[in-house]
């Protein structure tokens, strides 16, 4: 007999991250988040996604066994501005047993009912700056700090219980050998002179800082017509300022701007923790910390996390003066590998910034959708 239990007391939410550290004990390319860092994520006083947003923590029970886990979510900005009428699932993991699934996403559609809503989406976190995605192509390469990892037959229960494809998303690589800098230097030599515009570079942190809020603006700018895009808000700026800018490698970080100091385009790479958060199972001490701060400084891998370009300058060629910059910072550093994010397969205009660096798409991931 399966039964689900709200994970909603401290001990409930530790046996909620907990359980995917025994779903895949001693897999190869499942990479452990940082257990604080969960937590913190799915803590309503600390999270400022719950300003906008409403979660419940779900697990299931065979035989007094944690078998499944789910998270209900609706973000209420994308319900009442885009009038999508919609609740989402995420962080969604279970043993390979249809009905533990059918139990689980019950929660769901309960959620989903009670406020009259229309279809249910997932997996997929609060906003987009979340991890998004079943994974249904390539599940013998090593997972990221930003992505879900999955069994196979995760993709096949949603299926099975009548899910069909709402979203794809590609996840591309290529090695730095392939950057080739005659295709972007003389053009982003000509930019610049067109349209005074010059790279900002940085070797510290609190030199960014007065920049971000405007880089925030500007992502809300530059994505705001893809289908699944719902804006961050100013307390959520605050939050991500706080938690990752500082976290983030300064010179890894870049911005263009024009004659008059205004971000027109940004760009945040990071290098690789993968190896690291294996490492460190989900724990920053004892050694934890350590490994990742000699990934910070020594990962030879590099993962694109963001780039955004504002409306105005979309089709005129900017991204050639930040691919210059991480040209010459790669090169200083010795970068091996280039990965990019999960990226919408529709989203044709990011996929035709890396044509010129012969990119490889070895992972991609969907969001399923059912009607209510």
């Amino acid at each position: 007999m399966i039964t689900v239990k709200e994970a909603n007391t401290k001990a409930l939410l530790n046996d909620y991250v907990k359980f995917p550290f025994s779903l895949y004990k001693n897999h190869p390319f499942w990479v452990p988040p940082l257990i604080s860092d969960e937590l913190e994520t799915f803590d309503k006083t600390k999270n400022p996604a719950f300003t906008s947003a409403e979660a419940y923590f779900y697990l299931a029970y065979k035989e007094d066994k944690i078998v499944g886990r789910v998270a209900a979510i609706i973000n209420w900005d994308e319900v009442n501005q885009q009038q999508k009428k919609k609740v989402r699932f995420g962080w969604w993991d279970v043993i390979d047993d249809i009905e533990v699934t059918k139990a689980l996403l019950e929660k769901v559609y309960e959620l989903g009912h009670k406020n009259q809503l229309e279809y249910v989406e997932g997996p997929m976190g609060f906003s987009n700056l979340d991890k998004v995605g079943v994974l249904t192509e390539g599940f013998d390469e090593l997972g990221s700090m930003i992505t879900w990892y999955n069994f196979p037959y995760y993709k096949e229960h949603l299926e099975q219980l009548g899910y069909v494809k709402e979203k794809e998303y590609l996840e591309n690589k290529f090695p730095f050998s392939n950057v080739k800098p005659e295709f972007f230097y003389k053009a982003q030599e000509l930019i610049k002179k067109r349209y005074e515009l010059r790279p900002l570079n940085f070797n510290n942190t609190k030199d960014i800082m007065p920049y971000v809020d405007e880089m925030f603006d500007l992502f809300n700018r530059s994505y705001a017509n893809l289908s699944s895009f719902v804006a961050i808000t100013d307390i959520q700026k605050e939050y991500f300022k706080k938690k990752y800018i500082s976290f983030i490698n300064p010179e890894y970080i870049k911005f263009v701007v024009d004659k008059n100091d205004k971000i027109v385009a940004f760009s945040i790479v990071m290098p690789s923790f993968s190896e690291a958060l294996k490492k460190a199972n989900g724990k920053l001490f004892p050694l934890g910390f350590y490994h990742l701060l000699k990934a910070k400084k020594q990962s030879k891998e590099v993962l694109f996390y963001l780039i955004g370009v504002d409306p105005e300058y979309q089709s005129k060629g900017v991204t050639a003066i930040i691919f210059n910059e991480y040209y010459n910072t790669f090169k200083e550093k010795g970068i091996q590998n280039c990965i990019r994010t999960p990226e919408l397969v529709d989203n044709h205009a990011i996929h035709n910034l890396w044509k010129h660096f012969n990119p490889e798409t070895f992972r991609r991931r969907r969001t399923y959708r059912t009607n209510l």
